[in-house]
C-alpha cells in the first residue's frame, strides 16, 4: 500500500488480490449471519417457531452444513464490490427432499432474475457454482428447507470454499491455513498436505509425521497409531493363476493406520491354501490362461464351454453373476467418504467366491459404493411397438446385510449417466432376500448399491464386522450380453436354412412349430415369456386389449347384466385428468404440506396421463431427454405439495412423486378384484340403489411395505346432483387416501356415472280431449337415475272424438232401433191375428160330425186359402200380399185364374 503496486504474496500465504477466501469453518467467520424461520407465514405459528431457532447453518471445520427439518436456515453475506465479479463455492447436495437456492440481491434489493437459484443435486460428490456479481453492495443468500415428509432424515447441504472476487483491493495477505501450505510465491491457495503429514499456520511446505504417528490428508497435527485389531484387515481372492487356482489372501484396510509392533496388536493372517477357481459365470467360457471369456453370439454357456444354440432358438441375452473371483469388467467399486464427502482411491466391495462384500473403509460412516453400468437392452420385438406398458428388462439380485448398528444398503438407478435416484432402501440386518427392479427405458443405465455403516461422523473402524453381500445379480435383455441357456424362437426360412426372426406385436410362439400366432382377442401377451397360447393372459372384466396385445385398457364405458334390463354406462365426460389434495398435514416443526393426487380414470386407450413431478431441483433437461426428467406418469399419482403461501416462492413446491396406478386390472361391480378390495364401509353408502361402479388398477413398484405393490381403486357412483365433473373424495377414516400406505381409495360422485338412460327410465301421460286433440306427454321417472342414452320423446298430439259427437250418435242410433222394433212389433201382431182366426175355424170344423157335412150355403176353405171376404172384398192389401198377388199363378192366355162356386156346393169342376 505504501507504494501502490501490487505485490506477489510470499511463500506460505495466499491472496485472492480482489476477493476473499473463506476455506475455514471452525466457526461462523466475520460477516455472515444465520437466520432460521417457519415457514408457516401465519402468526399463529409463532409456538413452532420456537422450535426453528436451533436450525441454522452449522460450521463442521472444512465446511458449513445445512438443517435438515421444515425450517427455513438461511445463510446470508453482504458484500460491496469495487468492480463486476464473481462469487464461486463449492457444495454437496445429494438429498432432493432438501429445497436449496442460492441467490443474490442488489442495492435495489432485487434478487438477481434467472433461474439458476434452483441448486442442482450433485451427482458426484462435490460440485463447483459460480455466479456474476454487479458493481455495488450485494448480499449472497443461500437458503434450505428440508420437507421430508415419509419420515426419512434428509442430508444436508454442504458448502465450503466461498471466494468472492471484486471487492476493494486486498492490502495483506493471508497465512495457509494448518494442514496446508504455499510452496511459491504469489499462490491464489495453499495446496492440502498429503497423508501422513501436516503442517501449521503459514507453512512453505509440510512435516512428515513419526514413525508411530499418522495423519489423513489436510491434517494440522499426527496422531499415534493404534495396535491393529482384526478390523483392520479383510479377506479377498486372487485371480485365477496359469494352472486355475485361486487362494483366500487379507489385506490390511486402506489407509493402514495401526501398528503391528506395539503390545497386543494383530498380524495380517496367512494366505490360505491354494484351491480350484470356481466356474466363469454363465455365458463365459475359460480360455488356456484360467480367465474367462463371454462366449460369442449364437451361443451359449454354464460356465465351463461355449455351446451353439440349437435350430429354432436363439440365445437369452443378459448378464448374470454369481460366481466372484474377479469384479467383472462393467463393474466398478470405490468409497466415498462420509465425513468429507469426497470420493477416494479405494475399493468398497471385495470379491468372496460365492458372494461379494463390503470391504472396511477408512472410518464407519463411509459409503461403500459398487456399481454396474450397462450400455442398453435389446427389447423384445413386441415392446418396439407399444408406447405404454414397457417392460424392457428386469434386474433381480440376491442380496445380505449383517448389522449391529443402524446400517443402511442403498439400491440406487442412474439412466444416461444423469443423478442415481434411489429406489429402494435396506435398515438394519436383512436375511438373505431377492430384489427385482423392471427396466422402463433404452438408455445406458447405471445400478449401484451403496453401504453405510452407520451415519455418525466417526472416523475409526468399529463395525468392519458390518457387511452388506450380493450373491448374484442377473439383468435380462442386455445388449452385446451373454447367454446361459437359449429359448425358442420364430423361425423364417431362408438360404442358409431356418434362421430366427421376431413375431410381430401382439404374437405368440409355438413352441413345436417354432411358428407366431395372434393372442385372441382381449389377451395380453407377456413379452418376456411369449411361448405358448398361455403366455396370453385374459383382460379382466370391463377392459379389452389394444391392437398390439401388450395392455388392457377400458374406453370409458361399461354394461352391468341384470334379470331386469343392461344398465349401460358411458364415463366419457369423467375421462379428463382430474386433482385432489388431501386435507392439510403438519410435520413436528409445524410445516403444512398437502399430499396432491393426479387421477385420469381410464387414460386414452391405455395411454396414461396423469405426471406427477418433482420440481424441487432445477434439473433443465435438455432438448431430447425430456423423458429422464423426475416425474412420473400413471393412471393415479401423488405428490407432496407445499403451498405457495407457506413456502414464499413463486410457485409451490412438487416433491416426491409416487405411481399409484400403473395397470388397469379390471372394471366391475364386485366390491374385490384380483386380491385388491374396495370396502364400501370407507365412504358413506350409496343411497340410490344403483351399485358404484369401481375401477382396479395396480402400480408396478414393489416397497418393502408394499410387498405386492400399491393398488388403487375408484369407486363411481351416480349422484344426479353433482354436474360434470362431479366431486371426488378420501375416505373419511384414511385422510391421505390410503390406510396402510399401500391401497388407495378414491370415490368419485357424478351425474356422468350414472347409467344411459333408456325407455325403462321414462313413462307416458295422456292429456283429455280437447276440441278433438288429445296430447301425449314423456317424461323421466322420477328420482331420475340416469344421464345421456336416449332423449325423451317428443310430444304426440292425435285427434280424438268428443262426448257430444257421440251422444248424438247413441240418440240417432236409439231413435232408429226404436222404429225398427215397432214395425217388427206390427208385422208380427197381424200375423198372429190369422193364425187365430184359422185356429178358431179348425177348432170349429173339428166338433162335426163326421157323417155330417157342413151346410149347402158355404164352402170349405181350403189350407192355405184366404177368407171369401178377404178375398173379394178386401180393398187395401199388406205389403205381403201386394207381393203374394204380384206373384199369383197366371193362365196360359194371360187371363188370371179365379176359382168359382157352384151353387151345389160340390167340388170343383174344369170350365
Amino acid at each position: 500500500m505504501k507504494d501502490q503496486s501490487c505485490k506477489p504474496c510470499a511463500e506460505g500465504r495466499y491472496s485472492l488480490g480482489t476477493g476473499i477466501r473463506f476455506d475455514e469453518w471452525d466457526e461462523l467467520p466475520h460477516g455472515f449471519a444465520s437466520l432460521s424461520a417457519n415457514m408457516e407465514l401465519d402468526d399463529s405459528a409463532a409456538e413452532s417457531t420456537e422450535n426453528c431457532t436451533s436450525s441454522k447453518w452449522v460450521p463442521r471445520g472444512d465446511y458449513i452444513a445445512s438443517n435438515t427439518d421444515e425450517c427455513t436456515a438461511t445463510l446470508m453475506y453482504a458484500v460491496n464490490l469495487k468492480q463486476s465479479g464473481t462469487v464461486n463455492f463449492e457444495y454437496y447436495y445429494p438429498d432432493s427432499s432438501i429445497i436449496f437456492e442460492f441467490f443474490v440481491q442488489n442495492d435495489q434489493c432485487q434478487p438477481s432474475a434467472d433461474d439458476s437459484r434452483w441448486m442442482k443435486t450433485t451427482e458426484k460428490g462435490w460440485e463447483f457454482h459460480s455466479v456474476e456479481l454487479n458493481r455495488g453492495n450485494n448480499v449472497l443468500y443461500w437458503r434450505t428447507t428440508a420437507f421430508s415428509v415419509w419420515s426419512k432424515v434428509s442430508k444436508p447441504v454442504l458448502v465450503r470454499n466461498i471466494a468472492i472476487t471484486g471487492v476493494a483491493y486486498t492490502s495483506e495477505c493471508f497465512p495457509c491455513k494448518p494442514g496446508t501450505y504455499a510452496d511459491k510465491q504469489g499462490s491464489s491457495f495453499c495446496k492440502l498436505c498429503p497423508a501422513n503429514s501436516y503442517s501449521n499456520k503459514g507453512e512453505t511446505s509440510c512435516h512428515q509425521c513419526d514413525p508411530d504417528k499418522y495423519s489423513e490428508k489436510g491434517s494440522s497435527s499426527c496422531n499415534v497409531r493404534p495396535a491393529c485389531t482384526d478390523k483392520d484387515y479383510f479377506y479377498t481372492h486372487t485371480a485365477c493363476d496359469a494352472n486355475g487356482e485361486t487362494q483366500l489372501m487379507y489385506k490390511w484396510a486402506m489407509p493402514k493406520i495401526c501398528s503391528e509392533d506395539l503390545e497386543g496388536a494383530v498380524k495380517l493372517p496367512a494366505s490360505g491354501v491354494k484351491t480350484r477357481c470356481p466356474p466363469c459365470n454363465p455365458g463365459f467360457f475359460k480360455t488356456s490362461n484360467s480367465t474367462c471369456e463371454p462366449c460369442p453370439y449364437g451361443s451359449y454357456s454354464n460356465g465351463s464351454d461355449c455351446t451353439r444354440c440349437p435350430a429354432g432358438t436363439e440365445p437369452a441375452v443378459g448378464f448374470e453373476y454369481k460366481w466372484w473371483n474377479t469384479l467383472p469388467a462393467n463393474m466398478e467399486t470405490t468409497v466415498l467418504s462420509g465425513i468429507n464427502f469426497e470420493y477416494k482411491g479405494m475399493t468398497g466391495w471385495e470379491v468372496a467366491g460365492d458372494h461379494i462384500y463390503t470391504a472396511a473403509g477408512a472410518s464407519d460412516n463411509d459409503f461403500m459404493i459398487l456399481t454396474l453400468v450397462v450400455p442398453g437392452f435389446r427389447p423384445p420385438q413386441s415392446l418396439m411397438a407399444d408406447t405404454e406398458n414397457k417392460e424392457v428388462a428386469r434386474i433381480t439380485f440376491v442380496f445380505e446385510t449383517i448389522c449391529s448398528v443402524n446400517c443402511e444398503l442403498y439400491f440406487m438407478v442412474g439412466v444416461n449417466s444423469r443423478t442415481n435416484t434411489p429406489v429402494e432402501t435396506w435398515k438394519g440386518s436383512k436375511g438373505k432376500q431377492s430384489y427385482t427392479y423392471i427396466i422402463e427405458e433404452n438408455a445406458t443405465t447405471s445400478f449401484t448399491w451403496a453401504f453405510q455403516r452407520t451415519v455418525f461422523h466417526e472416523a475409526s473402524r468399529k463395525y468392519t464386522n458390518d457387511v452388506a453381500k450380493i450373491y448374484s445379480i442377473n439383468v435380462t435383455n442386455v445388449m452385446d450380453g451373454v447367454a446361459s441357456y437359449c429359448h425358442p424362437c420364430a423361425l423364417e426360412a431362408s438360404d442358409v436354412g431356418s434362421s430366427c426372426t421376431s413375431c410381430p406385436a401382439g404374437y405368440y410362439i409355438d413352441r413345436d412349430s417354432g411358428t407366431c400366432h395372434s393372442c385372441p382377442p382381449n389377451t395380453i401377451l407377456k413379452a418376456h415369456q411369449p411361448y405358448g397360447v398361455q403366455a396370453c393372459v385374459p383382460c379382466g372384466p370391463g377392459t379389452k386389449s389394444n391392437k398390439i396385445h401388450s395392455l388392457c385398457y377400458n374406453d370409458c364405458t361399461f354394461s352391468r347384466h341384470t334379470p331386469a334390463r343392461t344398465f349401460d354406462y358411458n364415463f366419457s365426460a369423467l375421462s379428463n385428468t382430474v386433482t385432489l389434495a388431501g386435507g392439510p398435514s403438519f410435520t413436528s416443526k409445524g410445516l403444512k404440506y398437502f399430499h396432491h393426487f393426479t387421477l385420469s380414470l381410464c387414460g386414452n386407450q391405455g395411454r396414461k396421463t396423469s405426471v406427477c413431478t418433482d420440481n424441487v431441483t432445477d434439473l433443465r433437461i435438455p432438448e431430447g431427454e425430456s423423458g429422464f426428467s423426475k416425474s412420473i406418469t400413471a393412471y393415479v399419482c401423488q405428490a407432496v405439495i407445499i403451498p405457495t403461501e407457506v413456502t414464499g416462492y413463486k410457485a409451490g413446491v412438487s416433491s416426491q412423486p409416487v405411481s399409484l396406478a400403473d395397470r388397469l386390472i379390471g372394471v366391475t361391480t364386485d366390491m374385490t378384484l384380483d386380491g385388491i378390495t374396495s370396502p364400501a364401509e370407507l365412504f358413506h353408502p350409496e343411497s340410490l340403489g344403483i351399485p358404484d361402479v369401481i375401477f382396479f388398477y395396480r402400480s408396478n413398484d414393489v416397497t418393502q411395505s408394499c410387498s405386492s405393490g400399491r393398488s388403487t381403486t375408484i369407486r363411481v357412483r351416480c349422484s344426479p346432483q353433482k354436474t360434470v365433473p362431479g366431486s371426488l373424495l378420501l375416505p373419511g377414516t384414511c385422510s391421505d387416501g390410503t390406510c396402510d400406505g399401500c391401497n388407495f381409495h378414491f370415490l368419485w360422485e357424478s351425474a356422468a356415472a350414472c347409467p344411459l338412460c333408456s325407455v325403462a327410465d321414462y313413462h307416458a301421460i295422456i292429456s283429455s280431449c280437447v276440441a278433438g286433440i288429445q296430447k301425449t306427454t314423456y317424461v323421466w321417472r322420477e328420482p331420475k337415475l340416469c344421464s345421456g342414452g336416449i332423449s325423451l320423446p317428443e310430444q304426440r298430439v292425435t285427434i280424438c272424438k268428443t262426448i257430444d259427437f257421440w251422444l248424438k250418435v247413441g240418440i240417432s242410433a236409439g231413435t232408429c232401433t226404436a222404429i225398427l222394433l215397432t214395425v217388427l212389433t206390427c208385422y208380427f201382431w197381424k200375423k198372429n191375428q190369422k193364425l187365430e182366426y184359422k185356429y178358431s175355424k179348425l177348432v170349429m170344423n173339428a166338433t162335426l160330425k163326421d157323417c155330417d157335412l157342413p151346410a149347402a150355403d158355404s164352402c170349405a176353405i181350403m189350407e192355405g186359402e184366404d177368407v171369401e171376404d178377404d178375398l173379394i172384398f178386401t180393398s187395401k192389401k199388406s205389403l205381403f200380399g201386394k207381393i203374394k198377388s204380384f206373384t199369383s199363378k197366371r193362365t196360359p192366355d194371360g187371363f188370371d185364374s179365379v176359382p168359382l162356386k157352384t151353387s151345389s156346393g160340390g167340388p170343383d169342376m174344369d170350365p
